[in-house]
């Protein structure tokens, strides 16, 4: 009887390791975590309070305010500035649905434009052609850990009086022209998903602003509206960041430089071995640097693709597979197929690889030869 050698099943690959994230810091985080539970104080305390002013600076913003995650940090933005009922807000088509649910929910409309193809970020010349006499405000997204054109986008705001919103929960840390993203626009909202490159342990959100009125506003919004306990001088909302995610913050934030150019680095090898291979490799500007929440590649043959990473152990991703004009949340809109074709076809091809701080140059490089031999068999 011949004996064959088996096969060594390889460990699976995943699309990011928050467990392995939470090990390499876990006698800080427990630690913050318990001096947090021993103070007997878990809403709007100390550590949020200084959470808020480290995050602000790190930002280079005046103010932070902390809320429970980054939907509300739109909502509450677009409440300070007053958007509702009658109101028009400029949304990319390829966004997470939680960029446009709050435009809804206020009673006003949100209005699709395309994104570049390039950046895969709002197109400012299709948000100059979508303006009207409704236009409230321009919410630019920086999708996948790359700044929107902030230049292009101000310019339009300020020629037409109008506030300019960064929506920077994929985004944090990253710069355009050399000042941080969540100082450059009016007001700008920031998410802590736990996937994100600031993640809490939980749902977690924040909105910056230089405007000391509008940070003011932001905290009577988040508090059910009262300026002082039981005085409510308007109706709002009960959206707090509180202490132990404030916490746990804090400590990370400590880290996020280092990790964001840990993600640069394995983008940037990435990009380099599937250089020779057909997929699109994402693409920074000059004027901006890119920060990798993901690491999204370009193919034809995505579903595919999927299909053998998976069989082969490699968790990958799809951000987003449909856009938001043809979502049937916004059916009314009258969105269809055709309309922003970059969006569209972002949506069919896109895959997010593998990629976190922690993620290793031989898991990198499997990722990579696995994507190789699938091309080479469906040639």
């Amino acid at each position: 009887m011949i004996k064959t050698k088996s096969r060594t099943k390889q460990k699976p690959v995943p699309i990011i390791d928050l467990g392995g994230e939470y090990l390499s810091i876990k006698k800080k985080i427990d630690a913050a975590v318990t001096r947090v539970l021993a103070s007997g104080s878990y809403i709007l305390g100390e550590e949020t309070k200084r959470f808020e002013e480290e995050l602000a600076r790190y930002c280079e913003a005046s103010f932070a305010v902390g809320v429970n995650s980054g939907t509300d940090a739109i909502l509450l933005a677009l409440r300070a500035l007053d958007i509702g009922p009658g109101d028009e807000v400029i949304v990319p088509a390829m966004t997470f649905i939680a960029t446009a649910e709050p435009v809804v929910m206020l009673g006003a409309k949100p209005v699709f434009v395309d994104i570049d193809p390039q950046t895969y970020t709002i197109d400012p010349r299709q948000v100059e052609e979508s303006l009207s006499e409704h236009t409230k405000a321009i919410i630019a997204v920086h999708l996948y850990g790359q700044p929107a054109d902030m230049e292009a986008l101000a310019d339009i705001a300020n020629a037409n009086q109008i506030p300019l919103i960064e929506d920077m929960a994929q985004a944090i840390g990253s710069e355009f022209s050399g000042k941080r993203v969540g100082g450059i626009g009016t007001i700008a909202c920031v998410s802590f998903f736990p996937t994100k490159n600031l993640g809490a342990y939980g749902d977690g959100g924040a909105v910056l602003t230089s405007d000391d009125t509008l940070a003011f506003r932001l905290r009577i919004l988040r508090n059910h509206g009262a300026k002082v306990k039981y005085d409510h001088g308007e109706l709002g909302y009960n959206t707090r960041l509180d202490e132990v995610q404030s916490a746990i913050l804090r400590i990370k934030l400590d880290y996020l430089d280092r990790w964001n150019l840990s993600r640069i680095k394995l983008a940037h090898e990435y990009s380099r071995q599937l250089s020779k291979l057909p997929v699109h490799t994402p693409t920074c500007a000059s004027n901006r640097t890119h920060v990798y929440h993901l690491y999204s590649v370009r193919t034809a043959k995505r579903d595919e693709l999927r299909a053998y990473l998976q069989e082969q152990g490699i968790q990958t991703g799809m951000h987003y597979p449909k856009p938001l004009h043809l979502q049937t949340a916004f059916k009314s809109l009258g969105g269809k197929p055709g309309d922003h074709p970059h969006s569209e076809r972002l949506a069919k091809e896109t895959v997010s690889l593998p990629l976190y701080p922690q993620l290793t140059k031989p898991d990198l490089h499997r990722v990579v030869e696995t994507i190789e031999r699938f091309f080479k068999s469906h040639s």
